[in-house]
């Protein structure tokens, strides 16, 4: 399955660490644009020069790990398109260029499910999205949350339950059955 992780879903670390967790043991293959990419970066920049530094090497990183990630498209490709605000009309354009089964995005209203299935994707939000993954193979789930939170923990200097890290990270459910579980 490739999935097109929208900026949204990449900028917020504990939910980026999630979904490239999972990816990384093979589940899903995640896409994105260099637009996607540069939004990120762009976005980091409010965090001041160290933000902004910190996920030039997360993006860095990234590139390295899944150097076949970056999806690009002729602009006749966005010209084609239509999304409610053209603003995002990028990421559906990553999507159908790298043909995606999915786009991860937590902006619901501006990716209808009928423009997408028009196209052949449908639209996931992050929690559904891994709590279903969590639900086929809890297990592995798991594994990837106790990394992130053990990493979460290092780099705050604190010691985070897992379900409050989670919620924080607009995960709610995840959290709830990785908690559980």
């Amino acid at each position: 399955m490739k999935v097109v992780l929208d900026t949204c879903v990449i900028y917020p670390t504990v939910m980026r660490q999630m979904l490239l967790g999972v990816a990384a043991r093979g589940v899903y293959t995640p896409l994105w644009s260099g637009r996607i990419v540069g939004e990120w970066l762009r976005a980091a920049e409010k965090l001041g020069i160290h933000g902004a530094a910190q996920a030039r090497a997360e993006a860095a990183m990234l590139s390295a790990h899944w150097p076949e990630a970056e999806v690009s498209y002729p602009m006749s490709l966005e010209a084609r398109l239509w999304l409610p605000d053209a603003a995002d009309i990028h990421v559906l354009a990553a999507a159908v260029a790298g043909s995606a089964d999915v786009i991860v995005t937590l902006n619901v209203k501006d990716f209808p499910r009928n423009v997408l299935a028009d196209e052949g994707i449908s639209r996931a939000d992050p929690d559904s999205f891994l709590h279903g993954i969590w639900q086929a193979q809890p297990d592995l789930v798991q594994a990837v949350a106790d990394e992130v939170l053990a990493e979460a923990n290092r780099l705050s200097g604190r010691t985070w339950e897992m379900r409050a890290l989670l919620k924080k990270a607009r995960l709610p459910r995840l959290a709830k059955a990785v908690a559980a579980g």
